[in-house]
């Protein structure tokens, strides 16, 4: 490769935690160098990819990561911030406030004054041919995101149906998606969480559709830029120490074990609403 080239690089996991836990560590050891338009004066360069990140079994145990940096109840209020949106109405970009969510953009995209909901068309082209190249969603508006200084990081979400079987009528749905630039250490994990529990919506919704089963099959995740702040290094080393000093096993959780703490952040988010 020429030197100063992006480094293109690829990981696959059996599980979400393990796939994740492989691409930060490749960006850190083998990513490039370089500078952010976010760094302060004396931050380090960022440790930047171009990432392909394959997830086998999004919703194998254990499906969290102790190190993601954030609590368990944030990771059920975003979840529900992708799947539900529950915080729609939090955007106000003329009062300084959100720009955007992606689940507005991908149930309510507006362009023209007209909306669009890509989840339902989504649903139904994989339900009227199941072997489409034509499901995707969108979330960039050249209107409203080339000029803002927030622009969404999520950019595309393409779906494929597969038989488990010739002439099975029982079918799997693979999903990809594709990301403009990503916090490696910081956000991509709550990312994919909350984006294969939408997957398994749509899964449900397809197999109610066409009356057959639908699984959730392998996740692939696509990062033009997958970096690591240099700003937070320091914060960093504690994730290195984590993974070089435990089992898997210790570093990671079940869902079981969660899902108190997400029935905190649902309860949260509850008491927003009243």
């Amino acid at each position: 490769m020429k030197t100063g080239n992006v480094p293109a690089l690829a990981v696959t996991g059996a599980t979400l935690p393990e796939a994740w836990e492989k691409s930060v560590i490749a960006a850190w050891e083998n990513g490039i160098e370089i500078h952010t338009e976010y760094d302060r004066p004396g931050d380090p360069p960022s440790r930047d990819c171009t990432m392909m990140m394959v997830v086998e079994d999004p919703f194998a145990e254990p499906r969290i990561h102790r190190a993601f940096p954030a609590g368990l109840e944030e990771l059920e209020v975003y979840r529900l911030e992708v799947v539900d949106g529950v915080h729609d109405h939090w955007i106000d970009p003329a009062a300084g406030k959100w720009t955007y969510t992606y689940h507005k953009r991908l149930f309510d995209y507006e362009i023209e004054g007209k909306h669009v909901d890509q989840i339902a068309y989504t649903v139904d082209r994989l339900a009227a041919s199941p072997i489409t190249r034509r499901a995707q969603a969108i979330t960039w508006n050249p209107l409203l995101d080339a000029p803002t200084d927030d622009p969404p990081c999520l950019q595309r979400l393409w779906f494929r149906l597969t038989e488990t079987a010739p002439g099975s009528r029982s079918y799997i749905l693979n999903m990809n998606t594709h990301w403009r630039s990503r916090d490696a250490y910081k956000a991509a994990f709550m990312n994919i969480f909350a984006l294969t529990d939408l997957m398994r919506v749509i899964a449900n919704r397809v197999a109610e559709k066409i009356g057959a089963p639908v699984a959730v099959g392998r996740y692939v995740d696509i990062s033009d830029s997958f970096h690591i702040y240099g700003s937070y290094f320091k914060e960093f080393e504690g994730f290195l120490n984590l993974v070089k000093n435990r089992s898997f096993e210790a570093r990671t959780w079940n869902s079981a074990y969660a899902e108190p703490f997400f029935q905190i952040g649902r309860d949260r988010v509850a008491a927003e609403q009243k």
